[in-house]
């Protein structure tokens, strides 16, 4: 019976040994706090979930929080539903992360309907992400991957910014946790809602004390209709007004062989419109005319354009 009893006893020893084991495992295995850590360069993204596969564990209104060596708050991780696999990454369904600055208060909440987590300690949101910042502007971009680090969001895969009235894809994106400023970087394409497309690169989306601008100073092509406009210093685009300006010297063309030359040229959208207007030195020339002007307008809906202020003509 003593035998008996110290058998017995020597397996639940063995047995609490192995849960303390299994349950710091996991403990370090969370505390690597997902976002904050880069994934290593041979780990695949994971760009949809199999929902087929049979997990481990799962927990419903999963939370954890990360604390600083001060015990200071550093971010918290939320998600309806947590799920750990075998030979899987983790699966967090409608994801919260937020971020917090030395004195508690937010920085910054990332939303996602899904995510996964590797053993690294990296998460890869999937498909739509929100990002709130602290003024409480929102971004809401697609893409495969986010990386949080160093008071910073990062990602170097393709990036699907939605805008209020248009769509951007980019190569990348960069942004501080305490300002409303984001790069979008390398080659860049906006799809506005008018059906015009403006190719540039390294683009800053700026909303910073109210503003909504998407500025770069790269070269940049500007299409709509028929109407193809170069412009060699770059874009600044003010979504409050609804203007564009195509920096330095712009040569637009349209359609029909003739061109039309300016700088600093500015493009109205509002009220569904689209007027090409320029306060600097214009040339227009075509098969039969070559006209020169101080300034000049453009409808490029109607085709009526208007050569002001020191006109001179040349006809062939």
């Amino acid at each position: 019976m003593g035998l008996f009893r110290s058998k017995k006893i020597q397996s639940l020893l063995i047995f609490i040994i192995a849960v303390v084991a299994i349950l710091w495992i996991f403990q370090k295995n969370l505390m690597n706090i997902f976002v904050f850590s880069q994934p290593p360069p041979n780990e695949e993204v994971v760009e949809s979930q199999n929902t087929d596969i049979p997990y481990l564990e799962k927990i419903d209104n999963f939370i954890i929080k990360e604390y600083s060596n001060n015990q200071v708050l550093l971010h918290t991780i939320e998600a309806d539903v947590y799920k750990s696999f075998k030979n899987a990454p983790v699966q967090l369904e409608t994801v919260k992360v937020t971020t917090f600055d030395e004195l508690q208060n937010k920085n910054l909440t990332l939303k996602s309907d899904r995510a996964v987590i590797f053993k690294s300690g990296a998460i890869h949101f999937i498909d739509q992400v929100e990002i709130k910042t602290m003024s409480g502007i929102s971004h809401e971009i697609d893409t495969e991957l986010l990386i949080v680090k160093d008071g910073q969001i990062n990602s170097n895969r393709r990036i699907v910014y939605l805008g209020e009235t248009a769509k951007i894809i980019a190569e990348g994106m960069d942004m501080d946790l305490d300002r409303d400023i984001m790069n979008l970087n390398g080659e860049v394409q906006i799809l506005q809602d008018t059906g015009a497309i403006i190719d540039t690169k390294d683009l800053l989306i700026n909303q910073e004390g109210g503003v909504k601008k998407y500025v770069s100073k790269e070269p940049t092509v500007y299409r709509s209709n028929q109407n193809i406009v170069n412009a060699d210093k770059g874009i600044d685009v003010d979504m409050n007004s609804k203007l564009t300006k195509l920096l330095g010297n712009v040569d637009i063309l349209d359609g029909s062989g003739s061109s039309l030359k300016s700088y600093d040229l500015i493009i109205d959208q509002s009220n569904g419109g689209e007027i090409f207007m320029s306060d600097s030195p214009s040339r227009f020339k075509s098969s039969t005319v070559d006209i020169k002007s101080k300034k000049m307008h453009y409808d490029a809906i109607s085709k009526k354009l208007k050569l002001m202020d020191e006109v001179v003509a040349v006809y062939e």
